[in-house]
């Protein structure tokens, strides 16, 4: 692999319009991909269809895709690897969506507002939110399984193996059990460590790791791109965490300072929000140095660090 020098970092608000116009052409492929890829709400099963594709198109910044398809790019330009990638990063973002109807359930966080509009069991009920994302899920998994002409049997076997361990039980999933557990409850840092690294960032490692495969990495390119997921995993909580300390309701889309009204630990919480940012600033400057060698075609990736960094919702 190669080495260049690393961009020179923009901590500003104001986002470069090349990276502005990546996220906006990349958001438009996955949002293409996921509508012909996801399942039309007629039949039998409409109204169920009808709840899944509700919270899967009702808006977000596809973040979880583009860092997959990115991840390909830096290390592949066939386009039917990038294909490929889309393909997974669609895959991931049905899971995040599941993870997100689940996370607003009256068991769990109980928000009524989500990406500004209603949650999922607000309009469809507790049940049929709950099944919404269990379909989701399951769907996930029927598209990652499905059978692929461009990359090789173990690769698409090991791509489906990390995201089902991000999601499952010691990744995402056990995140949230741990995260509703603590609730108003005093725990070290090391817990709250254990929370973000499970319950946000495994998703996000998976994504950049699974892009990198599926464009053809080899294992010391896979490495530094688990770094890179594993920092930028970490910042993107970190802001959450701050956002939801600092924002508005109307800005985030959802309930803001819910953090402390339900008693959650928090990054702000522990530190204060000058020293949460500056810890964010950390997690992104380590994100963008494991790309170091990888030159060029890791750049968006890198402006995705920045962007993680200074987005406001």
């Amino acid at each position: 692999m190669r080495k260049t020098a690393a961009s020179k970092p923009n901590h500003s608000t104001k986002l470069s319009m090349e990276i502005n116009q990546y996220l906006n052409h990349k958001k438009q492929l996955v949002e293409d991909k996921l509508d012909s890829l996801m399942l039309a709400a007629d039949g039998p099963f409409s109204d169920h269809i009808e709840a899944m594709r509700y919270s899967l198109f009702v808006g977000g910044k596809r973040i979880r895709p583009i860092l997959c398809l990115a991840s390909a790019e830096a290390v592949s330009s066939a386009s039917a690897l990038l294909e490929e990638a889309l393909t997974i990063g669609c895959a991931i973002e049905c899971i995040h969506t599941y993870s997100l109807i689940h996370d607003d359930l009256p068991a769990m966080d109980d928000d009524e507002l989500r990406r500004g509009q209603p949650t999922n069991h607000i309009l469809y009920g507790e049940a049929g939110a709950i099944l919404a994302g269990d379909g989701l899920l399951t769907f996930a998994f029927e598209l990652l399984a499905k059978s692929r002409s461009s990359i090789s049997t173990a690769r698409q076997l090991r791509i489906i193996r990390l995201v089902a361990e991000a999601a499952g039980p010691l990744g995402m999933v056990g995140g949230q059990a741990l995260d509703i557990a603590g609730e108003n409850s005093n725990y070290p840092f090391e817990h709250l460590q254990m929370i973000h690294r499970s319950k946000t960032g495994a998703l996000i490692r998976c994504c950049v790791q699974a892009g990198g495969i599926a464009g053809g990495a080899d294992e010391q390119q896979i490495e530094q791109l688990t770094l890179y997921g594993e920092a930028i995993g970490l910042a993107f909580q970190i802001v959450d965490d701050l956002l939801d300390a600092t924002s508005t309701t109307e800005v985030l889309g959802k309930s803001a300072g819910a953090d402390q009204m339900r008693g959650k630990a928090t990054y702000p919480a522990f530190f204060g929000i000058e020293k949460t940012k500056n810890l964010a600033l950390q997690a992104v400057e380590q994100a963008k140095r494991a790309l170091d060698a990888f030159g060029p075609p890791a750049a968006p990736l890198v402006q995705l660090a920045d962007y993680i960094y200074a987005r406001t919702h």
